[in-house]
């Protein structure tokens, strides 16, 4: 960037509380770089007057999620976007309404059209290639990180009385929406043949159901089919430090997901000391490595046999706990700035900003 003017380059920032919000707050805070903070969902309203902000802001753009590449509609600079998944864009996991089709479609366009764009994982530039048909040499993989200092192991001493209480009754978690890529009916179909094994076991599921309350109102639905409603903890949004607390006193994290681009809970999970056991699609297996189980997500049988390995053999869940803490430390949003302020500058060069 011309003498090191870090004002060429201005980086969106969503503030609200899922992985993506995550992704550009971590980032923002570890760059020193001209920010525009914003809501994720707006009206059309809003989305004009963001548009508009955004082209007259003269710089290079960052537009930190694949969502935000509408947004550059009225660009003539060079901008970046990131790319954390192609789900809504390129697959059918859930139902779009018209206008969300239109925008998705313009999503498609404008990614296109990026001067660069990011990619949290391999499989995420992969998908870039197969489906965009993105040069690969327009795309550059930074993976997300994780906070250290908050996502550690805690002992029952350091954590807050009911996550104590917790600790001493076994319980797998589970943190996601409940869209249908996630799959966890998956898990519960799992839970419910592991129950009668395990009658004390129970299930914490933490986050939101997602876009759709109609995804709660299956959920629930299939937890009472399963005579599981009594087993099954629901705790929608909770603080990261909560986060760390119920990973660090969980028997494992079950992650069966059909579908992710990078794919935080393991990651998190992994640097708590608590063992994974994921699915092996997508992007995990970039995220797991070696540390944790990994089963076919179509396969409920496999989940169980996994989940009851760990529940039963304590030197196996010895070893993923440690080789767990270990792939975590591959992965800091420390790293992961460091990387993009050097996708900003080779951009600035490029466009002799």
């Amino acid at each position: 960037m011309k003498g090191g003017d870090k004002r060429v380059v201005v980086l969106i920032v969503t503030n609200e509380e899922s992985g993506v919000d995550k992704y550009s707050q971590e980032i923002a805070r570890r760059l020193d770089v001209r920010k525009i903070t914003t809501k994720r969902y707006l009206s059309l309203p809003k989305a004009y007057k963001l548009a508009r902000s955004i082209k007259s802001q003269g710089s290079i753009v960052h537009l930190s999620n694949q969502h935000f590449a509408r947004y550059a509609l009225f660009l003539k600079q060079p901008f970046i976007v990131t790319v954390h998944d192609l789900a809504r864009c390129c697959f059918n996991f859930d139902p779009e309404a018209v206008s969300e089709k239109i925008l998705l479609k313009l999503d498609i366009r404008y990614i296109k059209r990026a001067s660069h764009i990011i990619a949290v994982s391999q499989n995420t530039k992969n998908d870039l290639v197969k489906y965009l048909n993105i040069p690969e040499n327009k795309i550059s993989v930074i993976y997300n990180g994780v906070d250290h200092n908050v996502f550690k192991p805690y002992k029952p001493s350091q954590m807050r009385p009911y996550h104590v209480r917790l600790h001493h009754k076994p319980y797998i978690l589970y943190v996601g929406s409940e869209r249908p890529r996630k799959n966890l009916g998956t898990l519960l179909l799992a839970f419910a043949r592991l129950k009668e094994e395990f009658p004390q076991l129970k299930l914490v599921k933490i986050g939101s159901p997602g876009r759709s309350e109609q995804f709660r109102s299956n959920t629930l639905k299939m937890v009472s089919a399963l005579g599981i409603a009594e087993d099954v903890i629901f705790t929608d949004h909770v603080s990261e430090v909560d986060l760390a607390y119920y990973y660090a006193s969980a028997a494992l994290l079950a992650y069966p997901s059909l579908y992710e681009g990078f794919g935080l809970p393991p990651l998190e999970a992994m640097a708590c000391g608590c063992p994974v056991v994921s699915s092996n699609t997508s992007s995990l297996p970039e995220v797991v490595g070696e540390a944790g189980i990994m089963v076919s997500p179509h396969d409920s049988r496999s989940l169980v046999q996994a989940i009851r390995r760990v529940l039963t053999d304590s030197e196996l869940r010895d070893k993923m706990v440690r080789k767990g803490l270990e792939q975590s430390r591959k992965f800091s949003w420390d790293k992961a700035a460091r990387e993009t302020m050097e996708v900003y500058q080779s951009q600035a060069v490029e466009y002799d900003w």
